[in-house]
């Protein structure tokens, strides 16, 4: 049974977002690339990881808005599939992110030059997210009270602290795997939370698992 008490706590916060319809819109996989080149930080966060949580729970197709317009509106799979690709997991900035969707969209259009002027069935409009945080009032002293509170964790709460916090922490990790380590010294449990796929599962999956690691480590 894992006895210790953190030196600071836990404290839930939940987010939701203010969506903003931005000017840009693209017709073309041309229009995608200059769209992505000029758009908002904001904006290319709003297309991936707001995305993914919008879609938690789906588990088939893409919840990477790019992937799933070049899939519905242009008909170009492979396309949608480098896209979806980029694991957001992997990236700790923005800018990163928007360099390698870039990249992608520029490999098509140099491989398939005519397809990057073939027009979409619908246009893609660009859209930015205003996040907004509440604290819960909710706070863990200990990795059981923790526990106790994970199960009240909405998906809103869960996708704030397990995947934004990779843009706010500038590390490949999350809030919850951080304050095992530095409070609670649970090393070997904040490696397993956040080797959790949060792409492959839904976030209530997600949840699940990390509730099944946490009950383990306090069984052991």
């Amino acid at each position: 049974m894992a006895l210790a008490r953190a030196h600071r706590p836990f404290q839930f916060v939940t987010a939701s977002y203010i969506t903003r319809i931005e000017r840009q819109r693209a017709l073309t996989v041309g229009e995608l690339r200059d769209g992505l080149e000029s758009c908002s930080d904001e904006s290319i966060f709003h297309h991936t990881f707001q995305s993914l949580g919008q879609h938690h729970f789906l588990t088939e197709g893409f919840s990477n808005d790019f992937a799933q317009w070049a899939l519905a509106g242009l008909n170009r799979p492979r396309l949608a599939e480098q896209l979806a690709g980029l694991d957001v997991r992997a990236y700790c900035s923005l800018s990163d992110l928007r360099v390698d969707l870039l990249r992608v969209v520029d490999d098509f259009c140099r491989t398939y030059p005519d397809e990057a002027v073939r027009e979409a069935f619908e246009a893609f409009h660009f859209c930015a997210s205003v996040e907004v945080t509440v604290p819960l009032g909710r706070e863990a002293w200990t990795l059981e009270e923790f526990r106790a509170l994970l199960e009240r964790c909405g998906h809103a709460s869960f996708h704030f602290h397990f995947l934004v916090s990779r843009l706010r922490l500038q590390l490949e990790s999350n809030d919850f795997s951080q304050w095992f380590v530095e409070e609670l010294g649970l090393e070997r449990l904040a490696q397993l939370a956040n080797r959790i796929d949060i792409v492959t599962h839904t976030l209530d999956g997600a949840k699940a698992t990390l509730a099944r690691l946490i009950d383990r480590e306090l069984a052991a």
